[in-house]
Order: structure tokens, then C-alpha cells, then sequence
């Protein structure tokens, strides 16, 4: 072969094009549909040809300052008039601020925020609804329903965003809602609505737009099977708020949950009350998790779960009874099972609770899900409870986690935990030893072990003789 077509060749090969995954930065020499290191489907795209050379220096927008001369008046939130959003947004909306609002369908995403819009219309100022998922009358319809009608609210139904955008020019909102970003569409770009091309052009034109006019925005996503938001990763960088949306179609709570916020605390939760007349904000939403008795009811006991950094009562039943299968049944709901099983072994093994030859079905009350690790110590004393047929102490809360070796361990947040128990009426709890600072209003239990949880869970006083007791 000649030197000259070895060159050729040489020079042929680091000409070919190269097809990079926008996700996580995967290459290949040839375009595939699926990425080959996260999966992801239809990300790669071929990258272009690097330009050498130095990037010039360029006139600037704004002219930069000591940051104490900067104004913070811009990023002050405003509040909507619903409680639990402003909370879990960290007290309102920010002027310019995106917020990406994700959720299954149906579980009230496009009601919760028809109720925001109208709110804001009556007192903040002009307000756009987009929807690209519905027609204007289905829009208007629900709107009449839940009594959102406002004057100076605007509803418009695109699928177009070069029309949107027309829309932003003649109402001038200073509050826009897009349901959803998935449905709209940019014809500057190629690629069906929905796909991770569209989605980040409409993303990145709108976000332009809300920064340089000072409009708050939300935008509704699509969630996928597994639960997480649908699209391209980069959205949620790019958005200033990311809250999810959940629920479960059985129950009427709601639960707004931020993820990502940039002007608050990411860890707070709002609770809302959905009905056939509309959404509503429960600002003490704890009896609905909770179940009225005449009398103690065996299999039952109270804990209390951090959602977020609010404390929510929450109640755990059992019920035990002899099986005829040659392997019994376990059953929960509500419930993490793999935390089931491991305390189950753990009362049959450390506490002698017999539990080999029965049924054991375990569920929470009013739809709530406490899969955290403190709510341990409260499900073994009601399978206890259930198993002997003898109930809990009237006013008894149980908080820690349950190791292995039969242990009771620490939770975080005991002592707001505590101060909500205590406000709803319990006189005892049952906690993990060394618990630090508690509420002088109730009854502090210490208990290291599953033997003195259940000798201290007893009928008569309540307690045992080698359980140190605070007040």
C-alpha cells in the first residue's frame, strides 16, 4: 500500500462524524437509537466539527457590581392565595421564576393550578393558562366547577409555541401556566412534541422569556412509569423550582412535594384535600391518617412521620390470625414490605412473638404511605398487639427504627415529632434512649431494646419498672 493511501485513510477516519448522548455524554461512530451507557432513547445526535481558535471577548448586558449594591427586591416571593403551594414554593412565586410542576395523570395537577391562576388574577395581576392537552370549554367547564372564573384571567389552547409566544405579547401575563410542555411543539426544530429535541427548545424559549420579562411560569411535565419527570435531564437544571405532584387515586390526599428550589428550603411538603368541588389546602391535615375508636382496638398504634419538615400523625394496623397454608400470607398496604418482613423476623426472633404459623396484614389508615424508618417501633407493637389480642394504652405513641439485633435506634426530627404528638392529645410516647430536648407536655418512655418496647407497650400502667420515664 502507498504512504499516500495510508494517509488518505488516516485522514478519512478522523473525519467521520461522531454521535454524542445529550444526557450523559456518550460517543459512538455510528447513530443508534438507544443509548449505549444510560439507556436513555433518542439522545444521541451527532456532535458537530470542533472549531479551533479563541473565543473573543464580546459586549456585556449588564455591567457588573459589588453585590451589595444588587436589588433583592426581584427575587422576593409573592403569595397565590393557596397556602400549601406558597409553602411547599418557600412562601410564593418569584418574578421570572420557572417552576416545573410533574405528576401522574389525573391526580389534580391541572386543577390545583386553574385554582392558582384565578387566585392570582384576582389579586396579583393578569394571568395566561396554555393548554395544550384539552380544548378552551373543557378548560372553562372545570373552571366553573371549582369556581376559578377571573377577569383577568386568560385561557388559550396551542400546541404551537411560535403561538404562545404570541399569546405573551398581547396579554402580557405576570403569571403563565403551560399544560403541558410536552404537548407544544417549536417548528425552528425537528422531532415529534414530546421529544427530548422539542421539549428543551420549548423549555429553554419559554425560561428566556419569563427571565427577560419578569413572568412567573409553571410548567406541567409528564412523569414516566417509574415515577420520575419525563424528558430530558437538563429541564430540571434549568428550572428554577421542581415540585412533584402526588397522590393516590383512592384517596383524596394530595401531597405537593418540592424537589429543587432556588428561593426556599427544598424539603417542604403541601397537603391538599381534592373533592368533586375542587382542591383545597389542609394546613393540619393529621386526621385524616388517623382512625376514631370507642374503645382500644387491638393491632393499633400511632406514630408520627416527617414529611418533608412537617410532622403528620399517622397510624399503623395488624391484624394477625391462623393460617391454613403451608406458607401463611403476608399482606401490607401503605407500607414499605421490605421493612415489614425485617421486623416481623425481628419480633418473631428477638421479641418471641410466634408469628410462623399466621397471617400477618399490615396497612395504613386514610391512603398515607410511611416508609420511613421510624415508623419500626410503632408497626411492631401493633403486629404485637394483634398477635396477643391485647390493645395499646388509650394515647400512646410509638417513634424509632428497629435493627436487626432488636435494638430500638435514633430518628431525626424526635423533637418535632414529639411537639405535634403532644399538641394532638397523646400523654406517652415511646422513643429510642438519649432522645435529647422534649416538650414538657407528654410523657417520655426510653426503650433500647424490642423486650422493653413490649414490656413497656403493657396494659396496666403503661410502662416498666427498668424503663426510664422523662417528663
Amino acid at each position: 500500500m502507498r504512504p499516500t493511501s495510508v494517509r488518505a485513510m488516516a485522514k478519512a477516519k478522523t473525519t467521520a462524524p461522531v454521535f454524542r448522548c445529550s444526557e450523559c455524554g456518550w460517543s459512538t461512530v455510528k447513530w443508534v437509537g438507544r443509548c449505549g451507557e444510560c439507556q436513555a432513547w433518542g439522545t444521541v445526535e451527532q456532535a458537530g466539527a470542533a472549531k479551533a481558535g479563541v473565543t473573543a471577548a464580546g459586549p456585556v448586558t449588564e455591567a457588573a457590581r459589588p453585590i451589595g449594591s444588587v436589588a433583592i427586591e426581584a427575587a422576593r416571593s409573592r403569595p397565590t392565595g393557596v397556602g400549601e403551594f406558597d409553602r411547599a414554593l418557600g412562601g410564593g412565586l418569584v418574578q421570572g421564576a420557572v417552576i416545573l410542576l410533574a405528576g401522574e395523570p389525573g391526580v389534580g395537577k391541572s386543577t390545583l393550578l386553574l385554582d392558582v391562576t384565578a387566585r392570582w388574577a384576582h389579586e396579583a395581576g393578569q394571568a395566561l393558562y396554555v393548554t395544550g392537552e384539552e380544548s378552551a370549554a373543557q378548560v372553562r367547564l372545570r373552571a366553573e366547577r371549582i369556581g376559578a372564573v377571573a377577569d383577568h384571567l386568560y385561557l388559550a389552547a396551542e400546541t404551537d409555541l411560535s403561538a404562545v409566544l404570541g399569546h405573551i405579547d398581547e396579554v402580557r401575563p405576570t403569571l403563565l401556566v403551560l399544560d403541558s410542555v410536552q404537548t407544544v411543539s417549536s417548528p425552528a426544530v425537528d422531532g415529534a412534541a414530546g421529544g427530548v429535541t422539542q421539549v428543551r427548545e420549548v423549555a429553554a424559549s419559554l425560561i428566556r422569556v419569563a427571565k427577560d420579562r419578569g413572568i412567573a411560569t409553571i410548567l406541567v411535565g409528564h412523569v414516566t412509569k417509574d415515577g420520575s419527570i419525563a424528558g430530558p435531564r437538563v429541564l430540571e437544571h434549568l428550572v428554577d423550582v421542581v415540585l412533584h405532584f402526588e397522590g393516590d387515586r383512592h384517596s383524596r390526599l394530595r401531597l405537593v412535594r418540592t424537589v429543587k428550589n432556588r428561593f426556599g428550603p427544598a424539603d417542604e411538603v403541601g397537603c391538599f384535600d381534592l373533592t368533586d368541588t375542587g382542591i383545597s389546602s389542609l394546613a393540619d391535615p393529621t386526621g385524616l391518617f388517623l382512625s376514631r375508636h370507642a374503645t382500644p382496638v387491638p393491632g393499633t398504634c400511632i406514630t408520627v412521620t416527617l414529611e418533608g419538615r412537617r410532622p403528620l400523625l399517622g397510624e399503623v394496623q395488624a391484624l394477625v390470625a391462623a393460617s391454613a397454608l403451608a406458607t401463611p400470607r403476608r399482606a401490607n398496604s401503605g407500607l414499605d414490605s421490605s421493612r415489614v418482613a425485617m421486623v416481623l423476623a425481628v419480633l418473631e426472633r428477638r421479641g418471641q412473638v410466634r408469628l410462623s404459623n399466621s397471617d400477618v396484614y399490615t396497612s395504613t389508615v386514610g391512603g398515607a404511605k410511611l416508609s420511613e424508618p421510624s415508623t419500626d417501633l410503632a408497626l411492631l407493637l401493633a403486629v404485637a398487639s394483634a398477635a396477643s389480642g391485647t390493645p395499646l394504652p388509650a394515647g400512646l405513641t410509638a417513634l424509632g427504627e428497629v435493627g436487626l439485633a432488636g435494638e430500638i435506634r435514633r430518628v431525626s426530627g424526635l423533637n418535632r415529632r414529639l411537639a405535634e404528638a403532644e399538641r394532638m392529645g397523646f400523654t406517652t410516647a415511646l422513643v429510642p434512649a438519649d432522645p435529647g430536648p422534649v416538650p414538657g407536655g407528654i410523657r417520655v418512655v426510653e426503650v433500647t431494646d424490642v423486650g422493653q418496647a413490649l414490656a413497656a407497650s403493657g396494659r396496666n400502667a403503661g410502662l416498666a419498672a427498668d424503663s426510664p420515664q422523662r417528663t
